[in-house]
Protein backbone atom coordinates (compact mmCIF):
# COMPACT_ATOMS: atom_id res chain seq x y z
CA UNK A 1 0.00 0.00 0.00
CA UNK A 2 1.30 3.45 -0.81
CA UNK A 3 0.16 7.05 -0.89
CA UNK A 4 -0.26 8.94 -4.13
CA UNK A 5 0.41 12.61 -3.31
CA UNK A 6 -0.73 15.16 -5.85
CA UNK A 7 0.43 18.77 -5.96
CA UNK A 8 -2.35 21.15 -5.02
CA UNK A 9 -3.01 24.47 -6.74
CA UNK A 10 -1.57 27.59 -5.15
CA UNK A 11 -3.33 28.33 -1.89
CA UNK A 12 -4.97 24.91 -1.81
CA UNK A 13 -4.34 21.76 0.16
CA UNK A 14 -2.58 18.58 -0.83
CA UNK A 15 -4.73 15.56 -1.42
CA UNK A 16 -3.69 11.96 -1.09
CA UNK A 17 -5.33 8.73 -2.03
CA UNK A 18 -4.35 5.21 -1.09
CA UNK A 19 -3.72 2.67 -3.80
CA UNK A 20 -1.77 -0.54 -4.18
CA UNK A 21 -0.18 -2.38 -7.06
CA UNK A 22 -1.32 -5.95 -7.58
CA UNK A 23 1.35 -8.50 -6.63
CA UNK A 24 3.45 -9.89 -9.49
CA UNK A 25 1.87 -12.89 -11.18
CA UNK A 26 3.74 -16.17 -10.64
CA UNK A 27 5.73 -17.29 -13.65
CA UNK A 28 4.12 -20.74 -13.51
CA UNK A 29 0.85 -21.24 -11.64
CA UNK A 30 -0.60 -24.71 -12.14
CA UNK A 31 -3.47 -23.88 -9.79
CA UNK A 32 -4.85 -21.61 -12.52
CA UNK A 33 -5.61 -24.70 -14.60
CA UNK A 34 -8.26 -25.72 -12.05
CA UNK A 35 -10.13 -22.41 -12.26
CA UNK A 36 -13.04 -21.75 -14.59
CA UNK A 37 -12.07 -18.05 -14.70
CA UNK A 38 -8.98 -18.96 -16.75
CA UNK A 39 -10.95 -20.90 -19.38
CA UNK A 40 -13.64 -18.23 -19.49
CA UNK A 41 -10.92 -15.67 -20.18
CA UNK A 42 -9.37 -17.86 -22.90
CA UNK A 43 -12.77 -18.22 -24.58
CA UNK A 44 -13.23 -14.45 -24.41
CA UNK A 45 -9.85 -13.91 -26.10
CA UNK A 46 -10.74 -16.41 -28.84
CA UNK A 47 -14.11 -14.83 -29.60
CA UNK A 48 -12.79 -11.27 -29.41
CA UNK A 49 -9.93 -11.99 -31.82
CA UNK A 50 -12.31 -13.81 -34.17
CA UNK A 51 -14.61 -10.79 -34.27
CA UNK A 52 -11.68 -8.42 -34.64
CA UNK A 53 -10.30 -10.21 -37.69
CA UNK A 54 -13.72 -10.74 -39.26
CA UNK A 55 -14.67 -7.06 -39.15
CA UNK A 56 -11.28 -5.62 -40.04
CA UNK A 57 -10.35 -8.00 -42.87
CA UNK A 58 -13.85 -7.69 -44.32
CA UNK A 59 -13.37 -3.92 -44.27
CA UNK A 60 -10.07 -4.24 -46.14
CA UNK A 61 -11.56 -6.56 -48.77
CA UNK A 62 -14.62 -4.34 -49.17
CA UNK A 63 -12.50 -1.23 -49.65
CA UNK A 64 -10.32 -2.87 -52.28
CA UNK A 65 -13.40 -4.05 -54.16
CA UNK A 66 -15.07 -0.65 -54.05
CA UNK A 67 -11.91 1.13 -55.21
CA UNK A 68 -11.14 -1.38 -57.98
CA UNK A 69 -11.08 0.61 -61.25
CA UNK A 70 -12.28 -2.42 -63.21
CA UNK A 71 -15.43 -2.51 -61.08
CA UNK A 72 -16.06 1.16 -60.39
CA UNK A 73 -15.04 2.91 -63.59
CA UNK A 74 -16.45 6.32 -62.69
CA UNK A 75 -14.63 7.34 -59.51
CA UNK A 76 -12.69 4.39 -58.15
CA UNK A 77 -10.08 6.53 -56.40
CA UNK A 78 -12.69 8.11 -54.13
CA UNK A 79 -14.77 5.00 -53.51
CA UNK A 80 -14.82 3.00 -50.31
CA UNK A 81 -13.67 3.92 -46.82
CA UNK A 82 -10.04 4.59 -47.78
CA UNK A 83 -6.98 4.11 -45.59
CA UNK A 84 -8.51 6.40 -42.98
CA UNK A 85 -11.59 4.17 -42.76
CA UNK A 86 -9.47 1.02 -42.50
CA UNK A 87 -7.51 2.57 -39.64
CA UNK A 88 -10.78 3.49 -37.93
CA UNK A 89 -12.03 -0.08 -38.36
CA UNK A 90 -8.98 -1.51 -36.60
CA UNK A 91 -8.87 1.11 -33.86
CA UNK A 92 -12.63 1.14 -33.35
CA UNK A 93 -12.88 -2.63 -33.04
CA UNK A 94 -10.05 -2.70 -30.51
CA UNK A 95 -11.87 -0.03 -28.49
CA UNK A 96 -15.13 -2.00 -28.56
CA UNK A 97 -13.58 -5.40 -27.84
CA UNK A 98 -11.24 -4.22 -25.08
CA UNK A 99 -14.22 -2.51 -23.46
CA UNK A 100 -16.25 -5.75 -23.67
CA UNK A 101 -13.57 -8.18 -22.52
CA UNK A 102 -11.40 -6.16 -20.12
CA UNK A 103 -13.33 -7.42 -17.10
CA UNK A 104 -13.07 -11.05 -18.20
CA UNK A 105 -9.63 -11.56 -19.76
CA UNK A 106 -8.01 -8.16 -19.59
CA UNK A 107 -8.83 -7.54 -23.26
CA UNK A 108 -5.45 -8.43 -24.78
CA UNK A 109 -6.61 -9.59 -28.26
CA UNK A 110 -2.97 -9.52 -29.35
CA UNK A 111 -0.05 -11.89 -28.60
CA UNK A 112 2.33 -8.91 -28.44
CA UNK A 113 0.24 -7.31 -25.68
CA UNK A 114 0.08 -10.63 -23.83
CA UNK A 115 3.86 -11.06 -24.21
CA UNK A 116 4.55 -7.57 -22.86
CA UNK A 117 2.27 -8.09 -19.87
CA UNK A 118 3.92 -11.46 -19.19
CA UNK A 119 7.36 -9.84 -19.14
CA UNK A 120 6.02 -7.28 -16.68
CA UNK A 121 4.68 -10.12 -14.48
CA UNK A 122 1.06 -9.11 -15.03
CA UNK A 123 0.04 -12.59 -16.22
CA UNK A 124 1.49 -16.05 -15.65
CA UNK A 125 3.24 -18.11 -18.31
CA UNK A 126 0.35 -20.59 -18.46
CA UNK A 127 -2.22 -17.85 -18.98
CA UNK A 128 -0.02 -16.11 -21.54
CA UNK A 129 0.45 -19.28 -23.59
CA UNK A 130 -3.26 -20.14 -23.54
CA UNK A 131 -4.16 -16.57 -24.51
CA UNK A 132 -1.75 -16.58 -27.46
CA UNK A 133 -3.06 -19.94 -28.70
CA UNK A 134 -6.66 -18.71 -28.39
CA UNK A 135 -5.83 -15.45 -30.16
CA UNK A 136 -4.15 -17.22 -33.08
CA UNK A 137 -7.00 -19.72 -33.47
CA UNK A 138 -9.56 -16.94 -33.22
CA UNK A 139 -7.74 -14.95 -35.91
CA UNK A 140 -7.64 -17.95 -38.27
CA UNK A 141 -11.36 -18.58 -37.75
CA UNK A 142 -12.21 -14.90 -38.21
CA UNK A 143 -10.37 -14.66 -41.54
CA UNK A 144 -11.87 -18.02 -42.53
CA UNK A 145 -15.33 -16.52 -42.09
CA UNK A 146 -14.40 -13.61 -44.35
CA UNK A 147 -13.21 -16.00 -47.05
CA UNK A 148 -16.35 -18.10 -46.68
CA UNK A 149 -18.67 -15.10 -46.99
CA UNK A 150 -16.68 -13.27 -49.68
CA UNK A 151 -15.13 -16.13 -51.59
CA UNK A 152 -15.35 -14.33 -54.93
CA UNK A 153 -13.38 -11.33 -53.67
CA UNK A 154 -11.12 -12.74 -50.97
CA UNK A 155 -8.24 -14.08 -53.09
CA UNK A 156 -8.65 -11.42 -55.77
CA UNK A 157 -7.99 -8.63 -53.28
CA UNK A 158 -5.14 -10.18 -51.32
CA UNK A 159 -7.01 -11.76 -48.43
CA UNK A 160 -6.18 -8.90 -46.07
CA UNK A 161 -2.73 -10.45 -45.57
CA UNK A 162 0.15 -8.36 -44.25
CA UNK A 163 2.96 -8.06 -46.76
CA UNK A 164 5.92 -5.73 -47.07
CA UNK A 165 5.06 -3.09 -49.67
CA UNK A 166 7.19 -2.65 -52.78
CA UNK A 167 10.00 -0.15 -52.34
CA UNK A 168 10.55 -0.83 -48.65
CA UNK A 169 13.36 -2.97 -47.25
CA UNK A 170 12.79 -5.71 -44.70
CA UNK A 171 14.68 -3.60 -42.17
CA UNK A 172 12.26 -0.71 -42.69
CA UNK A 173 9.29 -3.03 -42.30
CA UNK A 174 10.76 -4.53 -39.13
CA UNK A 175 11.43 -1.08 -37.66
CA UNK A 176 7.88 0.03 -38.47
CA UNK A 177 6.46 -2.99 -36.66
CA UNK A 178 8.73 -2.49 -33.64
CA UNK A 179 7.86 1.19 -33.25
CA UNK A 180 4.15 0.65 -33.93
CA UNK A 181 3.89 -2.13 -31.36
CA UNK A 182 5.88 -0.08 -28.86
CA UNK A 183 3.30 2.70 -29.16
CA UNK A 184 0.44 0.24 -28.62
CA UNK A 185 1.91 -1.68 -25.67
CA UNK A 186 3.22 1.49 -24.01
CA UNK A 187 -0.33 2.86 -24.23
CA UNK A 188 -1.71 -0.35 -22.70
CA UNK A 189 0.66 -0.05 -19.72
CA UNK A 190 -0.04 3.64 -19.22
CA UNK A 191 -3.83 3.35 -19.56
CA UNK A 192 -4.05 0.46 -17.10
CA UNK A 193 -1.53 1.73 -14.55
CA UNK A 194 -3.08 1.36 -11.05
CA UNK A 195 -1.58 4.69 -10.03
CA UNK A 196 -3.58 6.45 -12.74
CA UNK A 197 -6.78 4.84 -11.47
CA UNK A 198 -6.06 6.10 -7.95
CA UNK A 199 -5.60 9.74 -8.88
CA UNK A 200 -8.34 12.24 -8.16
CA UNK A 201 -9.49 13.49 -11.54
CA UNK A 202 -12.47 15.28 -12.98
CA UNK A 203 -12.00 13.31 -16.20
CA UNK A 204 -11.73 9.56 -15.54
CA UNK A 205 -9.58 7.61 -17.97
CA UNK A 206 -11.43 5.01 -20.01
CA UNK A 207 -8.60 2.59 -20.84
CA UNK A 208 -10.06 1.12 -24.07
CA UNK A 209 -10.27 4.59 -25.64
CA UNK A 210 -6.55 5.49 -25.70
CA UNK A 211 -5.71 1.89 -26.64
CA UNK A 212 -8.08 2.04 -29.62
CA UNK A 213 -6.70 5.43 -30.64
CA UNK A 214 -3.14 4.07 -30.45
CA UNK A 215 -4.11 1.31 -32.89
CA UNK A 216 -5.79 3.86 -35.15
CA UNK A 217 -2.78 6.20 -35.23
CA UNK A 218 -0.27 3.42 -35.83
CA UNK A 219 -2.32 2.14 -38.76
CA UNK A 220 -2.28 5.57 -40.38
CA UNK A 221 1.51 5.59 -40.21
CA UNK A 222 2.32 2.01 -41.21
CA UNK A 223 -0.40 0.82 -43.61
CA UNK A 224 1.68 2.09 -46.58
CA UNK A 225 4.73 0.13 -45.34
CA UNK A 226 3.53 -3.25 -44.08
CA UNK A 227 -0.26 -3.01 -44.10
CA UNK A 228 0.22 -2.72 -40.32
CA UNK A 229 0.62 -5.87 -38.29
CA UNK A 230 1.47 -4.94 -34.66
CA UNK A 231 -0.54 -8.07 -33.84
CA UNK A 232 1.04 -11.45 -34.68
CA UNK A 233 -2.32 -13.23 -34.49
CA UNK A 234 -3.82 -10.87 -37.06
CA UNK A 235 -0.90 -11.48 -39.45
CA UNK A 236 -0.86 -15.24 -38.87
CA UNK A 237 -4.62 -15.67 -39.35
CA UNK A 238 -4.56 -13.87 -42.70
CA UNK A 239 -1.45 -15.75 -43.86
CA UNK A 240 -2.91 -19.17 -42.98
CA UNK A 241 -6.13 -18.58 -44.91
CA UNK A 242 -4.61 -16.64 -47.84
CA UNK A 243 -1.60 -19.01 -47.96
CA UNK A 244 0.71 -17.46 -50.57
CA UNK A 245 4.50 -17.43 -50.66
CA UNK A 246 4.72 -13.65 -50.25
CA UNK A 247 2.59 -13.67 -47.10
CA UNK A 248 4.71 -16.43 -45.57
CA UNK A 249 8.03 -14.91 -46.68
CA UNK A 250 7.28 -11.73 -44.73
CA UNK A 251 5.59 -13.45 -41.79
CA UNK A 252 8.66 -13.33 -39.55
CA UNK A 253 8.57 -9.51 -39.62
CA UNK A 254 5.09 -9.56 -38.09
CA UNK A 255 6.23 -11.73 -35.19
CA UNK A 256 9.76 -10.51 -34.47
CA UNK A 257 8.86 -6.82 -34.77
CA UNK A 258 5.83 -6.84 -32.45
CA UNK A 259 7.54 -9.01 -29.83
CA UNK A 260 10.60 -6.75 -29.74
CA UNK A 261 8.39 -3.66 -29.57
CA UNK A 262 6.35 -5.15 -26.73
CA UNK A 263 9.49 -6.09 -24.79
CA UNK A 264 10.93 -2.57 -25.13
CA UNK A 265 7.61 -1.02 -24.02
CA UNK A 266 7.44 -3.32 -20.97
CA UNK A 267 11.02 -2.51 -19.99
CA UNK A 268 10.52 1.22 -20.53
CA UNK A 269 7.39 1.37 -18.41
CA UNK A 270 8.54 -0.94 -15.62
CA UNK A 271 12.19 0.05 -15.24
CA UNK A 272 12.30 3.65 -16.43
CA UNK A 273 8.96 5.30 -15.71
CA UNK A 274 8.04 3.22 -12.68
CA UNK A 275 11.55 3.14 -11.23
CA UNK A 276 11.98 6.90 -11.60
CA UNK A 277 8.69 7.58 -9.86
CA UNK A 278 9.63 5.22 -7.04
CA UNK A 279 12.86 7.10 -6.44
CA UNK A 280 10.91 10.36 -6.19
CA UNK A 281 8.70 8.76 -3.56
CA UNK A 282 5.40 9.14 -5.39
CA UNK A 283 4.70 5.45 -4.89
CA UNK A 284 6.40 2.24 -3.90
CA UNK A 285 6.88 -0.24 -6.75
CA UNK A 286 6.54 -3.93 -6.28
Amino acid sequence: MAKDIEAAPEGGEFSAKDYSDPPPAPIVDFEELTKWSLYRAVIAEFVATLLFLYITVATVIGYKHQSDPTVNTTDAACSGVGILGIAWAFGGMIFVLVYCTAGVSGGHINPAVTFGLFLARKVSLIRALLYIIAQCLGAICGVGLVKGFQSSYYVRYGGGANELSAGYSKGTGLAAEIIGTFVLVYTVFSATDPKRNARDSHIPVLAPLPIGFAVFMVHLATIPITGTGINPARSLGAAVIYNTDKAWDDQWIFWVGPLIGAAIAAAYHQYVLRASAAKLGSYRSN
